[in-house]
């Protein structure tokens, strides 16, 4: 069998339980990135195996599933949203005044180039505001600083790839995580630009992420409490949410993470204020 960087692979080790894309080819293993989980993973060359063409279709079907009821909940909550703000600005429908909503800009930083893409995407569609930038993860807390001061954004997120380390130490050790550090000091450097953390919501993590030194770093939305992995397009969800959310209201941790595919063994948070802002009249051109 020969791979090729890029091509999709499953570990025979794991009974073939998730699909990675090939980014590293090595003497005697390879360097494996999540195909839908922000996970990144070694594995040595006979432990891997191409998925075929099939499983791949059928793995696609069950991924698109999952992403297409997160978004169905998630519309939802928006369209509820919407029907609170209209009666609070319509003064209980007794009037017909039309409104605009300024909403949260997001400053989407990721150490997955394909992930940003669909990200990005899904943004788009919840017409959610965004600023995105792909960086290798250890280089994100060297840009960050001068990001935020060029976006002036009202929610940034921090992710791209984690894993947790079994043999590099206990599991609360935060040197045994492959990216938490990196994450953990972005959210440090975020905090330095604001100090509070309902001006400046962030989210910071990805797969099995130590959760506590991401909160206590001050974080408002973080990974993984149960160290599990999550799904790529859950820190989309977040920061929607918070997006969409009128800074008069707090965002629902529960209903927050009902929305998304991972749930709170992969995600967890601080009650925190909405971003998005009502005005009136209506112009229109």
């Amino acid at each position: 069998m020969k791979l090729n960087k890029g091509d999709i692979v499953a570990r025979l080790s794991y009974q073939c339980d998730l699909l990675f894309r090939v980014v590293e080819i090595y003497a005697d293993y390879v360097e494996l990135a999540g195909e839908d989980m922000r996970l990144l993973a070694d594995a040595p060359l006979d432990d891997v195996v191409i998925v075929s063409e099939e499983d791949r279709t059928a793995h696609a079907k069950k991924a698109r599933e999952l992403e297409e009821n997160s978004y169905r909940l998630f519309r939802q909550d928006a369209k509820l949203m919407k029907q609170r703000g209209d009666y609070q600005v319509t003064s209980g429908y007794k009037s017909e005044t039309a409104y605009f909503e300024l909403r949260g800009r997001v400053l989407h930083i990721d150490g997955d180039a394909l992930y940003l893409r669909k990200c990005t995407e899904l943004y788009n569609k919840l017409g959610v505001p965004v600023y995105g930038v792909h960086l290798p993860e250890r280089e994100m807390p060297e840009q960050i600083g001068s990001l935020l001061e060029m976006v002036k954004p009202d929610i940034v997120v921090i992710t791209g790839h984690d894993a947790y380390l079994k043999t590099k130490g206990d599991e609360r050790d935060v040197r045994a995580y492959r990216n938490t550090k990196y994450f953990a000091e972005c959210v440090r450097i975020a905090r330095k630009h604001s100090w509070h953390r309902d001006d400046l919501i962030v989210f910071a993590g990805a797969c099995q992420s130590h959760f506590e030194t991401l909160i206590k770093a001050g974080a408002n939305f973080a990974s993984s409490p149960e160290r599990v992995n999550i799904h790529a397009l859950d820190p989309v969800y977040i920061a929607s949410r918070v997006s969409l959310t009128s800074f008069m209201d707090r965002v629902s941790l529960a209903n927050v993470l009902r929305n998304t595919i991972s749930g709170e063994k992969g995600l967890g948070g601080i009650e925190t204020k909405g971003v998005m802002r009502r005005g009136m009249p209506m112009k229109y051109d």
